[in-house]
């Protein structure tokens, strides 16, 4: 996953910002918000246009990471549009949506300046950013480090890269 933080660390540089919204804007993606029921938000490139949409019922604090982990398929997998797999073919989106999750976490650790060090736990860290709790599989808090326990994420992919 490494090469997902080069990624996710060059735009943050190149666009001084970890603002997911304002990564959105930078790379010309459309934020819409429409009533979704259960569902959270989605990505999807249509045409040209790549197009984050969210649910209209979701809080500030839902709303960050979601926006952060859509950014993420936009960033990663630009050609991937989940709702057409998830209906149209047998192929897994497991693996992506893992590196969205990944993404989302690292970014808003970054959005939000988290000191790792400064939480007794990785779920308490993840409860106070916003970030959902099923994700502190990808903190580590060795020495301070934005890296990921490779060893964790294998296990939940189910493999490599």
């Amino acid at each position: 996953m490494d090469w997902i933080l080069k990624i996710l660390d060059y735009n943050i540089k190149c666009f001084k910002t970890a603002n997911p919204f304002e990564l959105a804007e930078a790379h010309h993606i459309i934020i819409r918000y429409l009533p979704l029921g259960k569902t959270q938000g989605f990505y999807m490139k249509n045409a040209r246009h790549q197009v984050i949409t969210m649910n209209t019922d979701i809080d500030e604090v839902d709303r960050l990471y979601v926006c952060s982990h859509e950014l993420g398929h936009a960033l990663l997998h630009p050609n991937e549009n989940t709702p057409f797999m998830n209906q149209n073919t047998l192929r897994s989106k497991d693996k992506i949506e893992v590196q969205a999750h990944f993404w989302a976490t690292q970014l808003l650790l970054r959005f939000k300046k988290v000191n790792l060090l400064g939480y007794e736990t990785t779920k308490l860290l993840c409860m106070e950013n916003g970030i959902p709790y099923e994700m502190e599989r990808f903190i580590s808090t060795n020495n301070n480090s934005f890296f990921t326990q490779e060893k964790n994420i294998r296990a939940f992919e189910g493999g490599d890269d």
